[in-house]
């Protein structure tokens, strides 16, 4: 039996190799290529005049050619992979064309007015249909609006955020949550409507850019709450535990150790609550009115802003009226990404050092 069983042959599988073919690095930018002057024969045999029917077509035809070149080459697994990561870039390109478009075409047209001259005067005693005058008094506007909003928004923010993470729970926390909620989607109309019921028309205040502002910082709140809020729970908790177990009060080290933490994130909510109420033209057109003159006084008297004179100066309809419309919103545009750059700095240089 022994002998037998020592005899019989034994079935050898075949080797199967320990390595699978791969495309070369260079493959995604070849297939992109080829997509791209494909999207464009197609669309222009079948007649179509817009790029951006172009582009999709040249999307869909890179995905599809991604998929079949891997699963010939490398599998149905590996096509999945580079499936899924095509879809990114081109989620990511998507994305970021319209923003390009958008930025070179407001440097184009923008940069033909912009200038020193226009940076330094108004509109006093310019006629909207003539060239000349200039953006001063609208950026000055801008400027104490938004300041003073900030002022107003941003440490009710980040309190209620403090709130909501270190102290909150029961119904009172979760009432702050829905409310918060629900503000984050009210409609700047709404807000600039509300402040004009109980600040102009109940209290009998005039017109000004501190109504304007207060209106904003109603729409900088719940940005601020959301934003806040999620940084601070990304701080781990041990943190605040060896804090605690050191005998420091709970206070001192939400101060000290909680939010120097997540000082970066908490300014870029911030950056993103400032921009978002930065382009608001309704809640200013029916609290601060615009104005052509100059106003440095935002608690009493009409004042104008960027998002107020674009509307304004493109409204006008002429080829000056609307050249300094995209002068202003040029000038719009660089602001933010000033204020961004700005934050950015304090964040890093306030941020807590990683070193030994």
């Amino acid at each position: 039996m022994s002998h037998a069983i020592q005899d019989r042959p034994v079935a050898v599988s075949p080797r199967r190799p320990l390595s699978h073919a791969h495309l070369p690095r260079w493959t995604p930018a070849a297939i992109a290529v080829g997509s791209i002057a494909a999207g464009v024969g197609i669309g222009l045999a079948a007649g179509w005049h817009s790029k951006v029917q172009w582009g999709l077509v040249s999307a869909l035809v890179f995905v599809l050619a991604t998929y079949a070149i891997t699963t010939k080459v490398e599998g149905a697994r590996q096509a999945k992979d580079r499936v899924a990561t095509s879809l990114v870039w081109v989620c990511f390109v998507l994305a970021v064309v319209p923003l390009l478009s958008l930025a070179w075409v407001t440097i184009s047209k923008g940069i033909e007015v912009l200038d020193p001259y226009f940076l330094s005067h108004s509109m006093n005693g310019v006629l909207d249909a003539e060239a000349g005058g200039g953006v001063y008094h609208a950026l000055l506007g801008t400027i104490e609006q938004v300041g003073i909003a900030t002022l107003i928004a941003a440490p009710i923010g980040l309190l209620t955020a403090v709130y909501l993470v270190e102290y909150g729970g029961g119904k009172l926390a979760s009432a702050v949550t829905f409310f918060v909620d629900v503000m984050t989607g009210i409609p700047s109309i709404v807000a600039g409507l509300f402040v004009l019921a109980t600040w102009n028309l109940i209290l009998g205040f005039g017109p000004s850019g501190f109504a304007g502002a207060m209106a904003l910082a109603i729409l900088m709140m719940p940005v601020v709450v959301r934003s806040t809020e999620e940084m601070l729970k990304l701080v781990p908790n041990e943190l605040r535990e060896a804090s605690l177990a050191l005998g420091i009060p709970k206070w001192r080290t939400i101060l000290k150790v909680v939010l120097p933490t997540a000082i970066g994130g908490i300014t870029t909510g911030v950056m993103l609550a400032v921009a978002r109420i930065t382009g608001e033209t309704a809640p200013v057109l029916l609290l601060v009115f615009g104005t052509k003159l100059i106003n440095p006084n935002p608690f009493e008297g009409a004042q104008s802003s960027l998002p107020l004179y674009v509307y304004e100066q493109y409204a006008v309809g002429t080829d000056a009226a609307v050249a300094r419309a995209w002068a202003a919103a040029l000038v719009l545009i660089a602001f933010v990404m000033i204020l961004n750059l700005v934050a950015r700095g304090i964040a890093r240089w306030k941020a807590p050092k990683t070193g030994r």
